[in-house]
């Protein structure tokens, strides 16, 4: 005979099974939602492209252009983060680390990593470095390999998270 116990225990077991299914299932259909990839960015429904660039920013820059710092403070101008108000800027005046740890500039997204990525001062320029992320750091819609300096106008895109460097 079986006992009740024995019983109880494998419909508890199945129970909790299909409940991680189910949550498996509605995490893919939210992130299938979200609309197609273009650029690496998720586009809205509709859309046929990722969001523009700013006109300063480009793949590509001159060593003649001077990549260092003017005469003012760098920032980070916060384009779209979970949490954050667009518009808002973080000033640079050392290094800084972002992400969803105990870091200088906190995201609050579920895609960055504890340390996901880390700004430098090294001379005039400011240099970005991915801190071995799970999910990558983009600089401009490229993968960061290794540290990359900035320039005016670069957009750096952390998960959902998507900031633009200002020399102002």
């Amino acid at each position: 005979m079986v006992e009740p116990a024995s019983v109880a225990l494998k419909f508890a077991f199945l129970a909790i099974l299909y409940l991680f299914l189910l949550w498996v299932a509605r995490s893919a259909l939210k992130d299938l939602r979200r609309g197609t990839v273009a650029g690496g960015m998720a586009v809205a429904p509709g859309h046929d492209r990722a969001p523009a660039a700013s006109p300063d920013a480009t793949g590509l820059h001159s060593a003649a252009q001077g990549v260092g710092i003017g005469g003012d403070t760098p920032r980070l101008v916060v384009t779209s983060v979970p949490g954050h108000q667009p518009g808002a800027a973080y000033d640079l005046v050392g290094d800084c680390t972002l992400g969803r740890g105990d870091v200088e500039i906190h995201l609050e997204d579920p895609f960055a990593s504890g340390r996901h990525a880390r700004l430098t001062r090294q001379g005039h320029v400011i240099v970005l470095e991915d801190l071995g992320s799970t999910n990558g750091t983009y600089l401009n819609e490229e993968p960061v390999q290794g540290p990359q300096p900035l320039h005016p106008g670069d957009r750096i895109r952390i998960g959902d998270s998507v900031f633009t460097f200002e020399d102002s």
